[in-house]
């Protein structure tokens, strides 16, 4: 089986978290949930830290400070009606598989909030690769419907992979 993520670690603190083993679950675990194949798809994935992803939120959302996670979409996949489903993307041939998109998460923000929140960081982690993964599948939470939906379709997959809901 052809791993759906590909990993670039700049933070060598995340080689020690296992990162590659975090996001292919947290990815098979949101592709199933969403009943999309476990092949024939590919997110390439920035393991970063804060100073990294401070450059990154500012030169691509104009705010320049550390976020926890960010993610860019390889194609627009958003519902137009607030709180609908989100397009499907159609999985690749194992040689050319679809690429789903971009996402970073940053070494220093995910301990802090893992540590302020009382939750172990790879269930912290795990949550926000979820989270980074469905905002690649055109989930979004700007919307109120969005929202409820992004949230509820988040807890289900935590939930497949034994990791609490974090919304409560």
């Amino acid at each position: 089986m052809e791993p759906l993520v590909d990993i670039l670690i700049e933070d060598p603190r995340w080689n020690g978290l296992d990162l590659d083993a975090l996001a292919e679950s947290a990815a098979r675990a949101t592709l199933a949930e969403l009943g999309l194949p476990g092949e024939g798809f590919l997110i390439s994935l920035l393991g970063c830290d804060d100073k990294r992803i401070a450059v990154l939120n500012a030169d691509f959302r104009g705010k320049p400070q550390p976020t926890n996670v960010l993610s860019w979409p390889s194609d627009e996949r958003g519902a137009a009606a607030d709180g609908g489903q989100p397009a499907r993307p159609r999985p690749g041939p194992a040689d050319m598989p679809e690429e789903l998109g971009d996402v970073a998460i940053a070494w220093e923000t995910c301990a802090r909030e893992a540590d302020e929140q009382g939750k172990m960081m790879e269930a912290h982690v795990s949550h926000l690769l979820v989270h980074g993964i469905m905002h690649l599948l055109g989930y979004d939470h700007v919307r109120d419907g969005d929202a409820a939906l992004m949230e509820a379709t988040e807890a289900r997959v935590l939930a497949a992979m034994g990791i609490a809901n974090p919304y409560e």
